[in-house]
């Protein structure tokens, strides 16, 4: 087993990493900007490195200064959390140069599922369900024009590097398309440095739900069920729970099968998710991403495990522990992301935190780095908490929820809690009858 590990990351997760560490008697080493000086995760860790100043690239995103903190300190692993450089091939390869473990899937397989077009093409030889789209890249606006009419409206294009929704743009009509291609091309170049799109079918009432993989890179590998992440804001995920409303047992057995014999073919090591849109019946596979998810606690609520500690376990070598016999899902959990937003704009709100009280009891846990006093710098994403609960059953979660929202006090900035206190009171939050349009289209009406 690891010694020492680095967390080449942040914030709430920085800090989830390192009381894992911590349950397992592993050094933990913290990196930071000089903006995060005084942030909690440099607090709770055992050694800490200034890796320099606030701007992500200069600091999070400095591949040589992230191996530089690795051999000052003697830290032997890499712990990338989610977001910065955890879906970073190159970064990766750098550390497999350099001999240090990445706690993570090896940089071939980031680099396969980085890439949309060779991630579709090797989940569909995987015998893994696919949006009905474009066989690789589109090139110019005539062959967009060709795949979209012989496919049939609505279309969306998509940057093959993409994430986050950047570099998506619909075309609902003939007509829009044009400007829809060049649009997401644009914005794919200044994402991502890299303009190629591809052409999807549009789907009009789906869910998006993923399934959540683990595989030891031996061959061997399992589900740990589904996810619902259906209600989102500009392609950016709000509230999460697992089990999904909309799939019975039967089906999550069938898909989470199907994925997880996907994965072990590739020989694939560690975390990762399976994410699909889901619209009659059918699951259609958009992406995986080869890392930890924000949303992980609310699979480790319902199935009991510590997805962290087997991330380091398997990465350290030794045999994963989970077992599909094993993994029994247990009662239902709710994920709300809390950002530092104001609303209804949902503009950034940094600043100085005048008090901070989170939510406890039963079934409730709050993976944030905010305590009192804190400044919440203007730097980086705007999330500075998840407030997670577990209940017997979903109306249990969801009253569960009710009152732990209750019990949050982030005072001195503006944030997304009152947004979650509305959504609670909706109909269809509370049967579950939601798509990924729902949540766009209920702000546009309360707006």
């Amino acid at each position: 087993m690891f010694k020492k590990i680095l967390i080449a990351n942040r914030g709430e997760i920085a800090l989830r990493v390192i009381r894992a560490c911590k349950e397992m008697g592993i050094l933990s080493v913290a990196v930071h900007s000089t903006a995060d000086a005084d942030a909690m995760h440099v607090r709770m860790a055992d050694e800490s490195v200034c890796i320099g100043p606030p701007p992500g690239t200069d600091s999070y995103l400095s591949i040589p200064s992230i191996v530089s903190a690795c051999e000052i300190t003697g830290a032997e692993a890499i712990h990338p959390g989610y977001g910065f450089l955890s879906e970073n091939a190159a970064f990766v390869q750098v550390l497999e140069d350099h001999g240090i473990t990445f706690i993570g899937p090896s940089s071939e397989h980031i680099r396969m599922m980085g890439d949309k077009i060779t991630a579709k093409e090797t989940m569909l030889k995987l015998g893994v369900p696919c949006v009905p789209g474009s066989e690789g890249g589109v090139p110019t606006v005539q062959d967009a024009r060709r795949i979209a009419a012989d496919m049939g409206y609505p279309v969306i294009i998509k940057a093959t590097a993409g994430g986050g929704g950047r570099g998506m743009k619909l075309a609902r009509r003939p007509e829009e398309l044009d400007m829809a291609f060049s649009s997401a091309r644009s914005e794919a170049k200044a994402a991502f440095g890299n303009d190629a799109v591809y052409i999807e079918k549009y789907l009009q009432r789906p869910r998006h739900i993923e399934i959540q993989i683990f595989g030891d890179g031996k061959g061997r590998a399992v589900h740990l069920g589904e996810r619902d992440c259906s209600l989102q804001r500009r392609h950016q995920k709000v509230f999460e729970e697992s089990p999904s409303p909309a799939i019975d047992g039967e089906t999550r057995a069938r898909i989470g099968k199907v994925c997880a014999d996907a994965v072990g073919a590739m020989g694939y090591s560690g975390a990762g998710t399976i994410e699909f849109l889901y619209e009659d019946g059918e699951f259609y596979f958009i992406e995986m991403n080869t890392r930890l998810q924000v949303e992980h606690p609310v699979t480790e609520a319902v199935y009991g495990v510590d997805l962290v500690r087997e991330q380091i376990r398997v990465a350290a070598g030794e045999e994963m522990s989970l077992r599909q016999e094993d993994l029994i899902p247990n009662g239902h959990a709710i994920e709300c992301r809390i950002n530092a937003e104001k609303l209804p704009e949902f503009r950034p709100s940094p600043g100085r935190v005048t008090a901070f009280h989170a939510p406890g009891g039963l079934g409730v846990r709050m993976d944030s780095a905010l305590y009192q006093g804190y400044s919440i710098p203007p730097y980086y994403d705007s999330l500075i908490g998840k407030l997670i609960v577990h209940g017997s059953d979903r109306t249990a979660a969801l009253a569960r929820l009710r009152r732990a929202l209750g019990e949050l006090i982030v005072d001195g900035v503006e944030t997304t809690t009152p947004l979650f206190h509305a959504l609670l009171d909706e109909p269809d939050i509370q049967s579950g009858n939601y798509t990924i349009h729902w949540l766009e289209k209920w702000l546009e009406a309360h707006s």
